[in-house]
């Protein structure tokens, strides 16, 4: 495990945490963070993608605004300074600088070539907006925040893209899910299963909404998702 530093087409540069698997060369993956930082969580599940044999890279999206963010969702004070990351992000740049990276990764040694996404809460915001804009062979959301204001764009989406819904989403009301899941499963290159009774971040190990039986099925839909067209 190492990181590397990525150089944006405006000059900037910004860290990224990689984890290389035990057999190369191999596909690459681009892990996009929730809104607390490449932290534990990130790096964990980097590393999860590298034991399956994924080349995976997990950019610092919130350079622009706080180099190095690495903080938990167990204080109210951490929850208070994640949604005003939030609020400052701009999810347009964000995405450029995951195109960034998504080429980076490309021409790191090791990489077959091949790459994809998968993003968790704003992560999978992000990995919606890379199955629309990127040229990314795959991409995967867990939870993806704010895509009914973002269904315009789902007619762009021409590479495979799986959506992982929870159905009880506290940021995503049935409102927003009927505006956008129609969309997507009207578009024969997307995917999506809702989980019932699930909440956010279901499948964020230690979360407060952490459900086994949950997260087992949409990892493995994803394990299955990404063999079938990264490999």
């Amino acid at each position: 495990m190492s990181n590397v530093t990525i150089t944006t087409k405006d000059g900037g540069q910004f860290q990224a945490y990689v984890a290389k698997p035990a057999t190369l060369p191999a596909p690459g993956l681009v892990v996009i963070q929730e809104i607390f930082g490449v932290n534990h969580v990130m790096r964990d599940l980097t590393d999860g993608f590298a034991a399956q044999g994924y080349l995976a890279i997990c950019p610092d999206i919130f350079w622009r605004i706080e180099p190095g963010v690495d903080i938990t969702d167990k204080t109210e004070a951490e929850w208070q300074k994640a949604f005003d990351l939030f609020g400052k992000f701009d999810v347009d740049r964000g995405v450029q600088d995951l195109i960034a990276t998504l080429g980076h990764l490309r021409e790191m040694d090791g990489c077959t070539g091949k790459a994809g996404s998968v993003g968790y809460c704003l992560g999978g915001k992000l990995a919606y907006l890379m199955a629309a804009r990127s040229g990314a062979d795959a991409n995967i959301s867990y939870y993806g925040v704010g895509l009914d204001e973002l269904v315009g764009e789902a007619d762009r989406i021409t590479q495979p893209y799986l959506s992982h819904v929870a159905e009880k989403d506290a940021f995503v009301p049935p409102e927003a899910q009927a505006t956008f899941i129609p969309v997507l499963e009207a578009n024969p290159h997307a995917t999506v299963h809702v989980y019932k009774g699930q909440d956010n971040a279901f499948a964020r190990t230690g979360g407060a909404h952490y459900d086994k039986e949950a997260a087992t099925l949409a990892d493995g839909r994803t394990r299955n998702f990404l063999k079938a067209h990264l490999n």
